[in-house]
């Protein structure tokens, strides 16, 4: 049976290509964005299986009017992805407040408006997906992207939370963790802060060269995804496992040197 999506940010990168894929399958698709006539010519070219809407996901209210739009128009909503989102590139010690609150009100905040918006839908209707895109970056960390990486790993930590909540309801829900893809993320969808000269070494040290993916490619994995009967609640896109590997074993390896100290800070039991 086709299936209703709600995506944020299809204006571009992985949102447009997801969104596309599924009209292109046949399924129907909510297409959201900031700017509602960057997605014409998916009117254009899907007619009624598409229903393109401005939202700006830091508006709460906005994104429960959306929602309710999408349930009239469809009926139902299958298919949740949470992919509005940017970067923003700065030392901690370089981040405004407002520029460290602008990333989280887009990045976290807004996944979790529009997780709440939908929670309601998918429990009446006995089930739903969620997709969380957080990227590597909510597993891993580089110097001089803190803010991002924030907000991306306080979203993994709201979705361990969920999944445990709403999986009694049928809802599923998945943290799409993809790596460097060609896409138009550095170029649109990034903000820098002022740069401290005090950090110019670490910069300069830390710039690496990515072995970049092809975001088309993408498109096969996050269809058996929202087509699988068993989900899995994190998906790595792209050759990050190696890496990520590494980092959780230095991690083991750390609390395991370190577990005399954590046992005595337990105390004695009945003490």
């Amino acid at each position: 049976m086709s299936k209703v999506w709600f995506v944020t940010g299809t204006s571009s990168g992985f949102g447009r290509l997801w969104a596309e894929a599924a009209l292109e399958r046949g399924d129907r698709v909510v297409a959201t964005a900031r700017d509602v006539e960057a997605l014409r010519d998916l009117r254009e070219r899907f007619s009624d299986a598409v229903l393109t809407l401005e939202l700006d996901v830091t508006d709460r209210e906005g994104v429960f009017a959306a929602v309710g739009t999408a349930v009239e128009r469809f009926g139902r909503i299958d298919v949740v992805v949470n992919n509005a989102g940017y970067g923003h590139f700065g030392m901690v010690e370089e981040l405004a407040e407002r520029e460290l609150r602008r990333q989280l009100e887009t990045n976290f905040f807004g996944a979790v408006w529009v997780t709440q918006a939908v929670l309601p839908v998918l429990r009446r209707q006995g089930g739903g997906h969620l997709l969380q895109v957080t990227s590597e970056g909510g597993v891993r960390a580089y110097p001089g992207i803190g803010a991002y990486h924030a907000s991306k790993w306080a979203l993994e930590g709201l979705s361990e939370s969920l999944w445990q909540e709403v999986a009694g309801f049928g809802i599923h829900v998945t943290c799409v963790e993809p790596g460097p893809y060609r896409t138009d993320w550095l170029d649109r969808g990034s903000r820098h802060s002022a740069e401290l000269p005090d950090y110019a070494r670490v910069r300069a040290e830390t710039a690496a060269e990515f072995e970049v993916g092809e975001a088309a490619a993408t498109v096969p994995a996050i269809l058996a995804l929202v087509d699988a009967e068993n989900p899995p609640r994190r998906l790595i896109l792209g050759r990050l496992f190696p890496v990520i590997e590494e980092i959780y074993q230095e991690r083991l390896r750390t609390w395991r040197d370190w577990q005399p100290v954590s046992l005595a800070a337990f105390g004695t039991p009945g003490g």
